[in-house]
């Protein structure tokens, strides 16, 4: 699972998207220098850079893994294009060659647009929004763009043409409308076309067993009806689906394996190799439970098919990529969280029946990036706790980390505005000064290390794919949001050094339920009601508190110079509401209640309030803050003796988003 930061500021996709709304901070990294944090703005989007402090003080094998890991990464770049749609690819490298080559009027208002255009495409790893799902209306007419292919010698076929310009066409990359076909309306390439969500849930649902180490199936593979109509899977592996790149990622995986800073992470890797060449999915669980065991050395790294939520259905998981150096200082001071599982499992609201007797191999570090790819990027995540397979997590453990120097980048490069637009009083906007960017640091690892690790399946209950089926990532998020919000207010923090009073507990609940229900009202377009799971949950669980506490006015809402506001009068009693929405939840997963999460979801987390959502509209047009966020990497160049052999890895920080694209597509486009 993960979690995201996108800016207003925001999380939490596990790999999480949580986002708490902005917060304001004090620095944490070195900024009397010039380095430039923000190198471009365009559309909702906004691209930073991070930098990746201790990479100097590694040894030079260590330097060799990380250029190798981030090397693996970009060979599987395409793969993300191609699972987000099926034209994505097609379209992005003719995009590429059109910004490289253009030799006409790139002054013009029609020029700018495309360059606009291609830069989302970039963005997104595709045509749809990243966070949004909805379809990029271009800046230019079809007209204009047949033009410049044609003056470029570009082509595009007539299908791509009609998936850019027909807005009637596969609007969505992933529609979580209960009303329709699930299937049918998303236009994510993990199921072939017309393979309905009837016919590939009864498909997954005849491969389910009732094994206590149940297989993930579907997670690597694409579903399709072949000639005579019956569903096959295609298998991303050698040989298979996607080969063509994991071909290319390989080499790199076995070059890690011989400057593997231990045997553990060799084992690990070894399998991880093994399960590429195969596709087998029972390797991929070895491979998983190996990778949680070995917590040995300063480098670690996610690669895989991992995340399910491009998927509606919740089986298949995006390619991503993130490679990690272990922040040892900071990781120490938050080892009391890991150290301390089993308190919080014993002292969390749900019920006995589904706490863990016994939380076991939780490991939990902070952690600087040092380069990403896939799902991961140019939009990352600043949390992530793996694996997800229930089973592995409760046996084996789980892995949890905090991406120190991303979430240090977006304090670097925020500002005050919606903190102090939103906020109730000056009261609450001193707090978010102050203890801001604590409670927001402090929320990840909780939801992170303790909310996704914390409860436990019924005997007989299928995995949460299977029941909860298209509400499950919205359901796991909010239950490890709730975790968080519900512990960051417990005195036990204090007790354990973590915070120095309650007050950093009392900022994150004013963000989050401003957020939840007006602030990250701001990605929406006019009309729409919420899809996105994180978006989801953060309304689901607001909405849900507010209306609980309403005869006691927990939390009032306030109109103010036609403004609207909510503030907190009984940061006691809205913790105990937490606690009950927890309790609750847990259930739902716990027992594989489908009806009872679909309604929790319905009810609370889809529809928009239109009145409040123009205001918010309004209030934010003219604060100028991008509400998305994103990074250029860091560029890792081997340094050559004579005979070839690799004497460093030099890191620099290239600044131009453009440039790091074109130079990707021409790198590593291998489909």
């Amino acid at each position: 699972m993960r979690i995201f930061l996108f800016f207003f500021v925001l999380f939490l996709a596990c790999n999480n998207p949580a986002d708490n709304g902005e917060q304001v901070t004090t620095p944490t990294i070195a900024d009397v220098d010039d380095f430039q944090w923000e190198v471009d703005r365009f559309a909702d989007l906004r691209i930073l850079r991070y930098r990746v402090p201790g990479f100097e003080k590694l040894s030079l094998d260590q330097k060799k893994l990380v250029y190798f890991l981030t090397q693996a990464g970009l060979e599987g770049r395409d793969i993300m294009y191609d699972m987000n749609y099926q034209y994505n690819l097609e379209i992005r490298k003719a995009l590429d060659q059109l910004v490289e080559h253009f030799e006409g009027n790139d002054t013009s208002e029609e020029w700018d647009q495309l360059l606009t255009y291609a830069k989302r495409v970039w963005f997104s790893n595709g045509i749809h929004h990243h966070y949004g799902m909805q379809k990029f209306k271009p800046g230019f007419s079809r007209e204009y763009l047949e033009k410049v292919l044609n003056e470029s010698g570009v082509t595009l076929s007539t299908e791509a043409l009609e998936a850019i310009f027909d807005p009637t066409l596969d609007t969505k990359k992933v529609s979580l409308d209960a009303e329709k076909d699930l299937l049918l309306q998303s236009s994510v390439n993990f199921y072939g076309p017309y393979v309905t969500e009837e016919e590939a849930s009864e498909f997954y649902a005849n491969k389910s067993t009732s094994s206590d180490e149940p297989i993930s199936h579907g997670l690597n593979s694409r579903l399709v009806k072949d000639a005579n109509g019956q569903l096959r899977e295609l298998t991303y592996k050698v040989g298979g689906e996607y080969g063509a790149a994991i071909e290319k990622m390989i080499p790199w995986l076995q070059k890690a394996v011989d400057v593997a800073e231990n045997k553990a992470q060799a084992d690990a890797l070894r399998l991880l190799i093994r399960y590429y060449e195969t596709g087998d999915l029972e390797i991929w669980d070895q491979y998983n439970v190996a990778w949680v065991q070995a917590t040995e050395g300063d480098i670690d790294y996610i690669q895989g098919f991992v995340e399910v939520y491009n998927d509606p259905l919740g089986y298949k998981g995006s390619y991503e990529n993130i490679v990690q150096i272990k922040d040892f200082e900071a990781s120490a001071r938050m080892k009391v969280l890991s150290d301390n599982a089993q308190w919080f499992e014993d002292h969390s609201t749900i019920m006995d029946a589904h706490k863990k007797e016994e939380v076991v191999g939780i490991t939990y570090n902070v952690v600087n990036v040092a380069g990403e790819s896939g799902d991961a990027s140019p939009a990352t995540p600043i949390g992530v706790n793996l694996p997800n397979a229930n089973w592995i997590r409760a046996r084996h453990g789980s892995k949890s980390v905090s991406l120190g120097n991303i979430i240090d980048a977006y304090d670097m490069a925020s500002g005050p505005g919606l903190l102090t637009e939103f906020a109730h009083d000056d009261e609450e906007v001193v707090r978010g000064q102050e203890f801001g960017q604590l409670a927001g640091k402090l929320s990840t690892a909780l939801h992170e290390v303790i909310g996704h690790a914390s409860g436990k399946l019924e005997p007989g209950v299928g995995t949460p794919s299977e029941t909860l089926k298209n509400y499950r990532s919205t359901l796991e998020e909010a239950r490890a949001d709730i975790v968080a919000l519900y512990f960051i207010m417990d005195p036990k923090l204090i007790e354990l050094g973590l915070v120095p009073s309650l007050e950093v507990g009392k900022a994150e609940y004013d963000s989050f339920i401003s957020n939840g229900l007006l602030k990250q009202l701001r990605r929406l377009e006019p009309g729409e009601n919420i899809e996105e799971s994180h978006m989801r949950n953060r309304q689901l669980i607001a909405a849900w508190v507010y209306e609980k506490g309403a005869d006691d006015k927990v939390i009032e809402k306030v109109h103010r110079n036609g403004k609207t506001y909510y503030n907190i009068n009984d940061y006691t009693a809205l913790r105990e509401l937490f606690g009950d929405l927890l309790k609750e939840i847990q259930r739902i997963k716990s027992q594989g209640d489908f009806e009872a999460g679909q309604a929790l979801v319905e009810n609370y987390g889809v529809k928009v309030d239109p009145d409040i959502h123009r205001e918010v509209l309004e209030r934010t047009e003219g604060l100028n803050i991008a509400p998305y966020s994103g990074f250029i990497n860091p560029q890792l160049r081997p340094v050559t003796d004579e005979s070839g052999e690799i004497t460093d890895i030099e890191l620099s920080y290239p600044d131009d988003f453009v440039d790091q694209m074109l130079h990707y597509g021409k790198t590593y486009s291998n489909l």
